[in-house]
């Protein structure tokens, strides 16, 4: 696992340790990045669900200012710290432990805005449509953020969502399938 473009090309990252986590790979992230936006122009990114944190580093790499990574598994935010740290991120990140549906709360409390959510639950552990709901309701998604949902393939995400608009839907070989949204 490594970051695939921008600042840190090519810098391997530590995965979590066990199978609790599914890392997305390479050639998945790389193609989404690509659907999302190749490179930001700053901004704020949320990687919920964040496992090693691979997918918010990669938009960090690529030019996001800032992102909050969350994850409720001690492992993981073990390791999202030693990745922040060998890439000298520390400074552009927070870290928390938590279920997701606390750390939006949380997030929402403290005004948080953020241009790109990115969503890698545990496959079929999580309400991906409720979990939209309380993004849009809370007010967390920027007016033209993206949010970005990996999911199993058989958990077909609705083409139609109040508050965003489908970009992309894609399967990647069986085992991953994304889908994309942008903020109405």
């Amino acid at each position: 696992m490594r970051v695939i473009a921008g600042e840190h090309k090519g810098r391997q990252l530590k995965a979590v340790t066990g199978k609790s986590t599914r890392p997305t790979t390479d050639k998945v992230k790389e193609a989404v990045y690509q659907i999302m936006g190749p490179f930001f122009q700053g901004g704020a990114v949320l990687d919920l669900f964040a496992g090693s944190g691979s997918l918010g580093i990669e938009a960090l790499s690529r030019g996001m200012d800032s992102a909050v990574f969350v994850d409720k598994h001690p492992k993981a935010v073990q390791t999202i710290y030693a990745n922040l740290k060998m890439l000298k991120l520390e400074e552009q990140a927070e870290v928390f432990r938590a279920d997701a549906y606390r750390a939006i709360q949380a997030a929402a409390k403290r005004g948080l805005e953020f241009d790109l959510i990115l969503l890698d639950p545990p496959f079929r552990k999580v309400d991906y449509e409720k979990l939209l709901h309380e993004i849009i309701r809370l007010r967390l998604i920027a007016p033209t953020g993206i949010v970005y949902c990996e999911h199993d393939p058989a958990d077909v995400l609705s083409e139609l969502h109040t508050g965003f608009t489908l970009l992309r839907q894609e399967d990647y070989g069986g085992s991953i399938a994304v889908t994309i949204y942008r903020k109405n």
